[in-house]
């Protein structure tokens, strides 16, 4: 379907999910504040930093980004003013705080402090990452200490200072730009800047192909007209042995030709390794080491296969009759190429006309295989007729005497048969008495006469009953079990842009109102989560629900001593939602009847044009219900940055289901 094809490619700003992918990798704890409200509150923290200071996230958010609230007496003022110089000057800056545990325990962090700007070059987050340095601030001489705790003190500050030498820097007092490196070093980033607060489309290296690119397209079009022509030249060469050695000083124009394709091939499992696919989600792959995998398992042999140059063997001279029937049996590998078209048939099948023209060429290309069978079929008669003259004459030895053409035998350096019609009219004649046959018309001047020749003739009416029913007869159906989803789509768009046409929707808006259905496309793939439910009864559509929002129960602590009956009758009342980059989730003002969890992607809370939080994947938003009653107002903005999954249960649904299992 054409969402399938080209996969979501719409701008999307993934700051979020890049910073905690590098922290990952470099396994460090990270919080993200705003930089245009007084005191820089915290509107982010990870996992990792929430864990390492025994606060909750709930607890860090909102708290200035100096961490004040955790400052210990020993902190020392120069460090507490370094940080604080670097937030209000919009610096980088990198040094040592002591603080101070929700449980009054010690600890020394390494900061790393690190502006974030935005499109318009202006510094809207600060990105703060910490390192664990207690174990190299504790003193040894600790009367606690003694014996075998002392030693294994002692090596657990050994692993940690060999760890820390690996991003200390000898001179903390360093430049901006030198400390701005530090940090990239320190982040994983390599070469690359700091990630920047915008939306940003898909970036691919420089040699990677877009699967949807227009050089892509044109190229895969130009493969399936070269993959018909190896359909229609491979049998042709084989029965009407058009493979002889040409005179000296002549050109093979066939060999040159069957080059020059098998060059193309292969250039074409090239472009294979650095081209983009679809992930299950709709997403982009763009990532190399990735692709190549996806292409290694997948069609990788049997492409290679077929662009083989077996024609190598043809600049031998070959005698045997047994040599020359192997080298016919190695043409047909190339018949492999047909996979190509296999793999990508629902691009090929986008539109009505393509599948119309398809079905045409499979159908003149079924009637082309049968008629060099068919013409393999009269020459062997003829040889038999040589061999055993009263065996009755087949079709080629009639159309022969019907050409004033006969055949005739040479023995020049082996038995071989010469004369006949034409190649051109034996191919044409051949041609003609399928086709007659696979339409059901049948003329009858070119007949079956021989026994080989009418059991032939039996299977061949056998494939033409099913052929043309299935291709002629059945047409319409073909085309809409192929293309329903595609029709569906198709529909869908076609209904969505006469409405903003009708309606006169502003252009901005009637981007997003398009790619929002574009992207949700992608991810039901045009299938009514609701109506495959209704086809089951109700226990086994609890079950269902479990799965579907199995992410939710596992990753939010609130339901982790839940009872299976009260998940299963939550799951029921829990709704999927998806958002697109841009997506309002909630107005300012606007009435929060519903709990929201984010699944996957992240969105951000604005409040009077300023960013005062960032939600990500595990985070929960909407109103406290069981605190008050009434229906509360959203007292800020709530915007998708990325394509955005989402799960969501109504008040009233929420307010019932704990009464009935407290």
């Amino acid at each position: 379907m054409p969402v399938v094809k080209r996969g979501l490619v719409a701008p999307q700003n993934t700051f979020l999910e890049n910073v905690i992918r590098r922290c990952n990798n470099s396994d460090t704890s990270f919080i993200l504040a705003n930089a245009q409200i007084a005191e820089y509150p915290i509107v982010y923290c990870n996992d990792g930093f929430a864990k390492m200071v025994g606060y909750s996230r709930a607890e860090i958010m909102q708290k200035p980004c100096s961490l004040s609230f955790m400052h210990a007496e020993y902190s020392g003022p120069e460090a507490v003013k370094k940080i604080q110089n670097a937030l209000d000057l919009c610096q980088y800056e990198q040094t040592e705080i002591g603080l101070r545990k929700k449980n009054r325990n010690v600890l020394w962090l390494l900061v790393h402090i690190a502006p974030i700007k935005n499109d318009r070059n202006q510094v809207v987050l600060y990105l703060c990452q910490f390192r664990d340095i207690t174990p190299l601030k504790q003193p040894l001489d600790d009367e606690n200490n003694k014996g075998f705790s002392r030693i294994l003190q002692i090596a657990r500050i050994a692993k940690s200072r060999q760890q820390f030498n690996q991003i200390e820097t000898k001179d903390l007092h360093k430049t901006a730009s030198a400390t701005s490196s530090n940090f990239n070093q320190v982040m994983n980033l390599g070469g690359d800047l700091l990630p920047q607060y915008r939306q940003e489309t898909p970036k691919t290296s420089p040699h990677i192909i877009l699967h949807y690119s227009t050089f892509k397209t044109i190229w895969d079009w130009s493969i399936l007209a070269l993959t018909f022509y190896t359909a229609f030249i491979v049998p042709y060469n084989i029965a009407f042995k058009t493979r002889e050695h040409p005179p000296r000083g002549t050109i093979d124009m066939v060999a040159l030709m069957d080059s020059i394709v098998d060059v193309i091939f292969f250039a074409d499992i090239l472009l294979n390794f650095h081209t983009t696919f679809v992930g299950p989600g709709g997403e982009v792959v763009i990532d190399p080491n990735i692709i190549r995998y996806n292409y290694f398992k997948s069609w990788f042999i049997i492409d290679l296969l077929s662009c083989l140059p077996y024609d190598i063997f043809y600049m031998f001279k070959h005698n045997d009759e047994r040599m020359g029937s192997l080298l016919s049996a190695l043409k047909v590998v190339r018949l492999l190429r047909l996979g190509r078209v296999a793999r990508k048939l629902d691009n090929y099948l986008e539109y009505g006309a393509a599948t119309l023209l398809l079905l045409l060429c499979a159908y003149v290309l079924v009637a082309h295989w049968l008629a060099c069978v068919w013409f393999s079929i009269g020459e062997y008669e003829v040889k038999i007729k040589f061999l055993v003259p009263s065996m009755p004459e087949g079709w080629l030895t009639k159309l022969s005497k019907e050409l004033n053409s006969p055949f005739n035998y040479t023995f020049k350096d082996r038995m071989k048969l010469v004369g006949g019609p034409q190649r051109s009219s034996a191919y044409i004649s051949a041609l003609y008495f399928t086709m007659s046959c696979l339409s059901t018309v049948g003329f009858g001047n070119i007949a079956s006469t021989t026994d080989n020749e009418k059991v032939f003739g039996v299977c061949m009416m056998i494939i033409a009953a099913l052929l043309y029913a299935a291709i002629f007869g059945h047409m319409t159906n073909i085309i809409q079990q192929m293309t329903s989803a595609t029709i569906r789509y198709h529909d869908m768009i076609a209904n969505v842009r006469e409405f903003i046409k009708l309606q006169e929707v502003p252009s901005e808006l009637a981007e997003r109102i398009m790619d929002y259905v574009v992207s949700t496309w992608a991810m039901t793939k045009g299938i009514d989560t609701s109506k495959v439910l209704s086809y089951c009864p109700k226990d086994m559509k609890a079950d269902i629900c479990v799965h579907l929002n199995r992410k939710v129960f596992n990753e939010h602590a609130c339901f982790r001593l839940a009872s299976d009956g009260c998940l299963r009758e939550f799951a029921v009342h829990l709704e999927s939602n998806h958002a697109a980059p841009g997506d309002l989730i909630y107005h300012t003002g606007e009435s929060v009847d519903a709990l929201w969890f984010v699944v996957s992607g992240s969105l951000e809370v604005i409040q009077d044009d300023e960013v005062v939080a960032i939600l990500g994947k595990g985070d929960v938003f909407g109103d406290e219900f069981w605190k008050q009653f009434g229906t509360g107002q959203s007292a800020a903005n709530v915007r998708a940055l990325t394509y955005t999954d989402l799960h969501s249960i109504k008040k009233n649904k929420l307010m019932e289901k704990p009464r009935g299992y407290g």
